[in-house]
């Protein structure tokens, strides 16, 4: 009898056809989990697109939507914070308004997946989340801005937690494998060439767009 998967996918900022050329690699099927790990919109060409896509995939199998970094920038921006309004639009929210069609267009089609977004996702064996924890804090006390934005603080420590951490956000040229820790961000939209990455757990399989 065949296992059932946990897929993890993270930071495909608005490139709909790197997507779509992993799901087409990945075989999932209804008793499979994808976790798609935050960072849909921004930079790349069709992030409206992405959101279809992602949404679709909760009629193949289990899907599990958590909120990235782009994600809380452009709901903080939304809500009128100017910090994070000069964070949407200076890393490719200008992309993400044109595939909408305007700015407000986005909530107009979208907010109700976007105000859905889970902060993490954990398991008995997995702790899914976009950016990481800070470590040496309690998990019940973690300031949820780090579970967006955290990078080397996170990185370069071990945490405490049983689980071993799924995250992304800091790019990488390939998957970073640590004994606590997997970052699979591989710099998708952010760099022409660069690859989108799946994690299939519990193989710790990797698997790349085109």
């Amino acid at each position: 009898m065949r296992d059932h998967k946990i897929i993890a996918i993270t930071d495909i900022h608005g490139e709909i056809d790197k997507l779509n050329s992993v799901i087409n690699k990945l075989e999932v099927c209804p008793d499979d989990t994808i976790v798609f790990m935050g960072d849909y919109i921004d930079r790349g060409p069709d992030s409206k697109g992405v959101i279809d896509k992602v949404i679709a995939m909760g009629d193949v199998c289990k899907c599990i939507y958590l909120k990235g970094s782009h994600e809380y920038a452009y709901l903080q921006a939304r809500k009128g914070d100017e910090y994070y309004n000069h964070l949407f639009w200076t890393y490719g929210g200008v992309q993400t308004a044109e595939s909408y069609g305007g700015f407000d267009n986005i909530y107009k089609v979208h907010g109700e997946f976007l105000d859905n977004l889970k902060p993490y996702y954990m398991t008995e064996d997995y702790l899914f989340i976009h950016a990481g924890i800070r470590p040496g804090v309690p998990f019940t006390e973690q300031d949820e801005r780090d579970f967006y934005y955290i990078r080397h603080q996170f990185i370069n420590h071990r945490h405490s937690l049983p689980q071993k951490i799924i995250f992304g956000h800091t790019d990488f040229k390939e998957p970073q494998v640590q004994a606590d820790k997997i970052c699979i961000d591989t710099g998708c939209g952010k760099y022409p060439n660069a690859r989108l990455t799946a994690l299939i757990l519990p193989d710790e399989k990797f698997v790349t767009s085109d």
